[in-house]
């Protein structure tokens, strides 16, 4: 049985633990005595404990990250009570920055900081040659990407049928925001391009057509990603589903040329914007030139089929809830299919705690660190703000409502505080974020539409039916029946099957669209 186990707790079955794969295809001699083993947040405790020991291990190296930091210790905490003997080794994240005082790192024998990529193999061969290393935090050396071996022969059979397929072509962020923990990780270095193209090669003839790609700046090096589109490109294929994390302000007319011409539903960017208020970016030393971002999002949505998923963050210091209201509503005129709100969180060893006492920020305690309060936005407010980020998810990201969600501001005024209307009253009258059936969903929003707002009925009625259908689906609500005929009834709506389903829908949505946002 293997003497190595690599482990981690993915947040759902279908996260592939890239970072095992590359310390497993970087043990050279001693691969053949190790072995992944994958869990899962989901999963309790002792049963995961059980499948660990069942093998008998001398080594077990856990990933840890901000979503299974918890679980995790309550693992590694049984482990060590039922075999002390056995080697624990942390990495991650959320081990590599303020560790001091964690009860994680107390337990564990050893905490490998940074890219472990070659360290933890050489830590292995210490221990099993009887030398172990005398430090128990040990500090990993950036290393030379050229020198890894890739580890894109590990995705097995099953994670080409069922799992996200990550790979990467560089590491590191070239920017200072104070949020992010890739304000720490510099430089930017790249794969090199032959090896990597390879490996995709190989991806794509065993089946592989949806690929995330992890870098962090995707278009930073124009030659390189245009070396990537261009390889996709001659490859393209029904089905075939790419995502890159974009810079907003870079999208220069060669790589503008490239992104036109693949097919609608092929390509999704996930773009930071995070804030538009210029002072707050400035606060937290974030660079970006809103004239540049917006006219590229305009030639994204006029001129290519791309999917943008967009970031926004709540509880930025100096960001007041109307300027955050204000950043929301421009970021809607621009059109992307997503907005996901997300609450600032205090990531251990990001500078954003230069702030703390100038805008009164507190962060909760436990994972995922999310802020409570600050100088401009009080608890209650956040809660707010909380809710809005879930319920906009539900109907402003899902694909589930893209034509029933402007008939909020139909009639004008501000998207962000009509639809805070909407949030405050789901939640008034449900007391839920979570666990509202979709057939529930829909009337809700008919309800808050025809007797909140006096909209049309049958306006809003054939907003959700063309919504409710976009998936594919047949079984009318009971509540929009009296407003069609038998045979309207049962009209069964399409979907494109071969990308992810979230997307389908949008774009099942923009073959048809029910007006232009952007005239709100």
């Amino acid at each position: 049985m293997p003497e190595i186990v690599l482990s981690t707790l993915t947040a759902k079955f279908i996260h592939a633990a890239f970072g095992l794969r590359y310390l497993m295809a970087n043990l050279g001699e001693l691969r053949p005595r190790a072995c992944i083993m994958e869990f899962d947040i989901n999963q309790k405790p002792l049963e995961i404990v059980e499948a660990l020991l069942v093998g008998e291990p001398r080594i077990i190296g856990l990933g840890i990250y901000i979503w299974n930091v918890a679980l995790t210790t309550e693992v590694v905490s049984i482990l060590k009570r039922l075999r002390p003997d056995i080697i624990l080794i942390l990495g991650g994240p959320e081990v590599s920055f303020e560790n001091e005082g964690m009860e994680i790192v107390q337990l564990a024998n050893h905490v490998i900081t940074g890219e472990a990529d070659l360290k933890f193999a050489q830590v292995c061969r210490e221990y099993l040659a009887g030398t172990p290393p005398a430090e128990k935090i040990i500090g990993a050396e950036l290393p030379d990407l050229a020198q890894l071996r890739l580890p894109y022969d590990l995705y097995d059979d099953r994670d080409v049928a069922h799992r996200i397929i990550y790979v990467e072509a560089s590491r590191g962020c070239p920017f200072t925001c104070e949020f992010c923990l890739s304000s720490l990780d510099v430089p930017v270095r790249q794969f090199p391009i032959d090896a990597l193209l390879r490996s995709l090669e190989e991806l794509l003839d065993r089946g592989v057509n949806q690929f995330k790609f992890v870098d962090r700046t995707f278009n930073l090096n124009l030659n390189f990603s245009r070396a990537i589109l261009e390889f996709f490109l001659e490859r393209l294929r029904s089905g075939l589903f790419l995502h890159f994390e974009m810079i907003p302000d870079r999208l220069p007319g060669g790589l503008r040329e490239l992104v036109a011409k693949f097919p609608p539903g092929a390509l999704q960017f996930e773009v930071g914007i995070q804030s538009f208020n210029e002072e707050v970016c400035e606060l937290i030393k974030r660079r970006q030139n809103v004239e540049k971002l917006t006219d590229n999002f305009r030639f994204l949505r006029e001129h290519t089929g791309v999917h943008i998923h967009a970031d926004l963050i709540v509880g930025l210091p100096g960001e007041s809830l109307e300027s955050f209201a204000r950043g929301f509503d421009q970021l809607i005129l621009l059109r992307p299919q997503e907005i996901q709100v997300g609450i600032l969180k205090r990531l251990r060893g990001t500078p954003i705690v230069r702030h703390d006492t100038r805008w009164l920020m507190v962060y909760s305690g436990h994972p995922p660190y999310e802020l409570l309060r600050n100088k401009l936005l009080d608890f209650a407010t956040m809660q707010r703000l909380r809710r809005f980020a879930r319920y906009w998810d539900l109907l402003g990201n899902s694909g589930n409502f893209v034509e029933t969600t402007p008939l909020l501001w139909h009639a004008g005024g501000s998207p962000f505080w009509n639809f805070m209307g909407l949030s405050d009253w789901i939640f008034s009258t449900t007391g839920r974020k979570h666990g509202i059936a979709l057939t529930d969903l829909a009337e809700l929003i008919f309800r808050y539409l025809t007797a909140e707002l006096k909209q049309d009925q049958s306006l809003a009625a054939q907003a959700l039916w063309n919504d409710y259908r976009r998936g594919g689906r047949s079984d009318m609500p009971v509540f929009l029946r009296p407003f069609f005929s038998e045979s309207e009834a049962s009209t069964r709506g399409t979907t494109n099957s071969a990308i992810p389903k979230r997307q389908a829908r949008h774009l099942s949505a923009k073959m048809n669209p029910p007006g232009d946002v952007a005239s709100a």
